[in-house]
């Protein structure tokens, strides 16, 4: 007989746990497995805490059971097909299988079924992934449109100004960095723009001088 678990995440109270428990116990029953452990969690408002997954998830690494049911596959995981995808994959790498009481076809203890599962799964991960990238570059081009700047903003003029003093005191990039909680690269970048604008202002100042010269 395999051992499985029973895994119930629910949004709208112990009732809903309530309800679901028994059915899934039956089920488990005709199935022939033997119910392990038992994982709920409970989310509240926009609060999601996995506490009990990541409980189920540490014991299914230990090999407490190799199946896990559960309601249906948006109890397993919320956030996403990609996500979801990568969460079967782990589980049945490590010898465990899903089983879902209200989609039949998500029950991957059946070699077939699983492969077809993940081939659709997957392919759907793909579409949605797809669709993120192109809502994100609309996104980004309306924005354009709307002459907004993209990307980070850009650090205080105090935190510049601290980069170059460091710099004249002696202190390296990686150590300026650390000491103003800031990235190496950007510090470089700092310096650099720093280096270029003397630059310019030195081949001004040359071919002004040069061109006073010529007048003379």
């Amino acid at each position: 007989m395999k051992k499985a678990a029973i895994y119930v995440r629910v949004s709208t109270g112990k009732q809903d746990i309530v309800n679901q428990l028994p059915v899934l116990k039956r089920f488990a029953s005709t199935r022939g497995f033997s119910i392990v452990r038992t994982f709920s969690d409970v989310a509240s408002g926009a609060r999601a805490d996995r506490v009990e997954f990541n409980k189920m998830m540490s014991a299914a690494a230990a090999g407490e059971f190799d199946t896990i049911l559960v309601w249906a596959l948006d109890r397993l995981s919320r956030e996403g097909m990609s996500k979801t995808v990568n969460l079967i994959e782990h589980l049945n790498k490590i010898g465990v299988d899903v089983v879902s009481y209200t989609e039949p076809y998500l029950d991957t203890t059946n070699e077939l079924a699983k492969n077809i599962l993940l081939a659709v799964v997957s392919t759907l991960a793909k579409a949605e992934r797809e669709k993120i990238s192109e809502r994100t570059k609309a996104g980004l081009e309306r924005l354009r449109r709307q002459g907004k700047k993209l990307g980070r903003p850009p650090f205080p003029g105090s935190v510049r100004e601290k980069i170059r003093a460091l710099k004249k005191n002696g202190y390296g990039a990686r150590e300026t960095a650390r000491k103003l909680n800031v990235s190496h690269v950007y510090v470089i970048n700092v310096l650099k723009s720093a280096g270029n604008k003397r630059g310019i202002k030195k081949a001004v100042s040359v071919s002004t001088e040069r061109a006073l010269k010529n007048r003379r």
